[in-house]
């Protein structure tokens, strides 16, 4: 009788340890497969989307809605720099493929000839860098502006350039801290 308790112990334990390394397994997976398509978390470096977003702000990027659907103007957007390795930007989307966008001497920004009424930039454009001639998007291509447009290095700089959309992570959805902040992020 002893031999037979000892048995269904030891299988008890051998089943209970299947469970949990299926659990973990399962929780593994599930992780990865959140971080790699549905969404991530990242922090905000620098004042470039100042007052929008801020230098420390800890954000969750949307990686789901951009496999359904285009970018959209003023969507603020995560891109890897072309430049430096494992650096990302955060910018908001300003033109759209098949657009052309310029910048006057003035900071006026013009799509397609027409000034772009907007609200989210900081200040004047002072530089139009690379904008002050008119930029062409091909199909597939957006051009980027920080909110804090003197002090944001984008598509106006030939570094950055226009952002291809199969370059883009995501979008900024929700800001998680500082928690006095807490909230979704503004994109019309």
């Amino acid at each position: 009788m002893d031999e037979e308790r000892e048995n269904g112990v030891g299988k008890k334990i051998l089943r209970e340890g299947a469970h949990l390394i299926f659990y973990a397994a399962f929780v593994v997976l599930l992780t990865f497969f959140v971080v790699e398509y549905v969404g991530q978390r990242t922090r905000v470096s620098g004042s470039s989307m100042e007052p929008s977003l801020e230098d420390g702000d800890n954000l969750i990027v949307d990686k789901l809605s951009y496999r359904f659907r285009a970018p959209k103007r003023f969507e603020v957007i995560v891109f890897p720099s072309e430049i430096e390795e494992g650096k990302f930007y955060i910018k908001r989307i300003i033109g759209l493929p098949g657009e052309t966008v310029r910048i006057d001497r003035e900071g006026i920004i013009y799509i397609d000839g027409e000034e772009l009424p907007e609200s989210y930039g900081l200040e004047v454009i002072e530089n139009p860098g690379t904008a002050l001639y008119e930029t062409a998007l091909e199909e597939g291509e957006y051009f980027v502006l920080g909110d804090n447009r003197n002090h944001s290095m984008d598509s106006r700089d030939e570094n950055v350039g226009v952002i291809l959309r199969d370059k883009i992570v995501g979008r900024a959805w929700l800001r998680i801290y500082p928690f006095n902040k807490f909230g979704w992020i503004r994109h019309d």
